[in-house]
């Protein structure tokens, strides 16, 4: 594959349809991760977005493009960013304590390692190999 190749009208649907689902994923995330049952926090979108993540970086790359991966990580961290700083009104949205960085990281850091490809590296190393 070379660069120069564009994207079939199907690759751009779909890579415009996980678009979509990224950031509708970051809103519900970052709306939701305040939330409590009486006093007590559940940050219940720290879980979603562990999951969500990484799937829509691995999805993106089995079924649009290897090349286009990071779409789905970079496009999350702007919208839970802009949206969680900059937010409507310019309220802040995304929240001051260990629950905004619970969220960074267990929805970043997995879809970083997915678009590094580092479990495939693992797996693919055997006993005594470097």
């Amino acid at each position: 594959m070379t660069v120069d190749e564009r994207l079939t009208l199907e690759q751009g649907l779909l890579l415009a349809l996980l678009a979509v689902d990224t950031v509708l994923l970051a809103l519900l995330e970052l709306f939701f991760l305040p939330l409590r049952i009486g006093v007590v926090p559940v940050p219940v979108t720290v879980l979603v977005g562990a999951v969500t993540t990484p799937w829509l970086v691995w999805t993106t790359a089995k079924l649009v493009r290897p090349g286009l991966s990071w779409v789905p990580l970079a496009l999350w961290v702007l919208v839970v960013f802009g949206v969680g700083l900059l937010g409507p009104g310019g309220d802040l949205v995304l929240i001051q304590d260990w629950r905004a960085l619970l969220l960074l990281g267990a929805s970043a850091l997995p879809g970083a390692m997915v678009l590094g490809g580092a479990p495939r590296r693992a797996v693919g190393r055997g006993a005594g190999r470097g």
